[in-house]
């Protein structure tokens, strides 16, 4: 069967063990943004394309690709923001078109440096642990909707064969909490696709969007880094904050569209 949705895959902090004792690499944070596949293709991806182009007008052979790291530094093609003018209508418009397209948000957020104190050198790979809770999540969201769908992260140079053979090794093997048939009955495929940055992916680039402010948020409800968020950045989680998954009856966020990692209970 073709997919129905599809979940867009970013990461915000270093996805490996190395110095996690420092506060500034401890904590690693995944954004899966889920979106019906019609929706994308006839309205969001359009959408997001002519939002760029609206604020950094570009010839379309030569993309430019949303990149959080260098909007925030108004790096190469975001100059633009260096004007204030520019950068408000900017911000402004972000936040509509956040709020104005139909998207489903599930963030992980793993403490290394506790899960490496608890397992030594069997703690599973932080990135591809994050990945099956996210899975899990988003299986259990397609299962409650009748529907199937795929996933799709960006390339990761020296990790696309380990993030390949992981994310088959879930579909075939399951996980602690869900068996094999959990995962194959919502997933398409036992292939996760992967695209580079420059392949110019609207979703992929949602994500990244999305990622280091959705890692920070858990973090601040946890009571683990102080809340110093400007006006902006305020706003903008209280937009994402309607975007997350949640229990279909109680409404509960916790546990499914926010997910720390690991569990204490």
């Amino acid at each position: 069967m073709l997919p129905q949705y599809r979940i867009y895959i970013d990461e915000s902090g270093d996805h490996t063990y190395n110095h996690c004792d420092e506060d500034s690499k401890r904590y690693l944070g995944l954004v899966g943004c889920v979106i019906e596949n019609d929706h994308y293709r006839t309205k969001f991806q359009p959408d997001f394309e002519a939002f760029k182009q609206k604020h950094f007008p570009h010839n379309p052979d030569d993309p430019v690709i949303f990149v959080r790291s260098k909007i925030v530094s108004k790096y190469g093609a975001f100059w633009r923001l260096k004007d204030k003018n520019k950068r408000d209508a900017f911000n402004e418009e972000l936040l509509q078109f956040i709020e104005g397209h139909n998207f489903m948000v599930i963030a992980v957020v793993i403490d290394k440096k506790t899960h490496l104190d608890s397992y030594g050198i069997a703690a599973y790979h932080p990135y591809h642990f994050c990945v099956a809770a996210m899975m899990e999540r988003y299986c259990g969201w397609l299962d409650r909707l009748g529907r199937m769908g795929d996933a799709m992260a960006e390339s990761r140079a020296g990790e696309d064969k380990f993030l390949k053979e992981a994310f088959r090794h879930l579909y075939c093997n399951g996980t602690y909490f869900h068996r094999p048939p959990f995962f194959q009955k919502g997933l398409t495929s036992a292939e996760i696709k992967l695209k580079c940055k420059d392949a110019n992916i609207a979703g992929l680039q949602l994500a990244d969007l999305l990622a280091h402010p959705c890692k920070e948020e858990i973090l601040i409800q946890k009571g683990l880094i102080t809340d110093i968020r400007g006006d902006f950045t305020k706003k903008f989680r209280e937009v994402i904050e309607k975007k997350y998954n949640h229990h279909f009856y109680s409404g509960r966020i916790d546990g499914y569209g926010k997910v720390f990692l690991p569990r204490k209970n």
